[in-house]
């Protein structure tokens, strides 16, 4: 199957090419580059750097003829979009409907979408969070996946389109961004290498469900091959608080640096881990890897990258 994938260069998505690529499909890659990197491109795709919203899209599809479209490309900061809302519903929301018109128009016959779990649920009263739980966003980010998801439903309804939103927990692993806001796995491993102080957040014991970006790339490839249609979770279903993902880093890394607390983030969640008992069901779907092996993995990953002399700024 010709299969495009946005954000490609990405973090998952770089890992959803790499499991694609073994199942033989033919892969066409789109992304800006803005926070993907070259050498994550599989190198069996055909690459193009644009953006979701470019006004050659639609020639890209016209030359391409993707059969599948799967959409990892976003604005996935929280913070940002509380700062700039606007340039997140252009990329987030507007560059959905646009990649979703595309597709129609040029007879893709599955869309699948990277949504998210705990930005959707917020601090849910129901934990793990099943995919029937209100969706209450309180974030800007939050609120244009949830659009996006609508507007999935709206073209399946207008025009018969096949998709499946996928609700990610927590991703982690190699490639992960250390630099970003979300990638707490990725910040301490790289600054616990690097010998550099080490801050976690409040008092460490807001929970998260961690689930290792291969076992997402995993859903991605189940969801492609199926014909269900909906919204799924991609979790573990369990909980670890993060002064728990701190302490195990800390070891795996050799690392004799303190523990650090800072002030809390405004408005940061307590608990999230979601249901993914559904995608089980429908997809066969489970995760293989558990978070000694997946943060070992990314421990390994990230003594490539790393040197002592890379010690930068505290995050945040």
């Amino acid at each position: 199957m010709k299969v495009l994938v946005t954000g490609g260069a990405g973090f998952i998505g770089s890992h959803i090419c790499d499991r694609m690529s073994e199942a033989g499909h033919d892969l066409v890659i789109l992304d800006d580059l803005s926070t993907g990197h070259v050498e994550n491109l599989n190198p069996k795709a055909r690459f193009y750097q644009m953006d979701v919203g470019s006004p050659w899209l639609d020639e890209l599809f016209r030359i391409e003829k993707p059969e599948a479209v799967v959409h990892q490309a976003a604005q996935a900061s929280v913070r940002r979009s509380v700062e700039d809302p606007l340039f997140d519903a252009r990329v987030n929301v507007l560059g959905t409907a646009g990649l979703l018109q595309a597709s129609v128009r040029h007879g893709v016959r599955r869309f699948l979408f990277a949504s998210t779990g705990g930005a959707l649920y917020g601090d849910a009263d129901l934990t793990p969070t099943p995919e029937e739980y209100p969706t209450l966003p309180v974030s800007p980010y939050g609120a244009s996946k949830l659009a996006g998801e609508v507007y999935l439903r709206t073209f399946q309804a207008l025009h018969g389109l096949s998709y499946a939103a996928l609700r990610y927990a927590n991703v982690y692993g190699p490639r992960q961004d250390p630099h970003g806001e979300a990638g707490v796995v990725a910040i301490f491993a790289r600054r616990l290498l690097a010998g550099a102080p080490t801050r976690v957040n409040g008092d460490g014991r807001q929970t998260r469900d961690f689930v290792f970006v291969k076992d997402v790339a995993e859903a991605n490839a189940l969801a492609l091959e199926s014909s269900e249609v909906g919204s799924f979770n991609v979790g573990t279903g369990k909980e670890t608080d993060i002064n728990t993902v701190f302490l195990i880093l800390k070891r795996l890394t050799g690392s004799d640096q303190p523990e650090q607390h800072g002030p809390p983030l405004a408005g940061e969640q307590k608990r999230s881990v979601v249901d993914a008992g559904k995608l089980r069901e429908k997809l066969g779907w489970a995760p293989k890897t558990d978070l000694e092996g997946g943060l070992e993995a990314t421990v390994r990953y990230f003594r490539t990258q790393v040197s002592p002399r890379q010690v930068a700024a505290p995050p945040g």
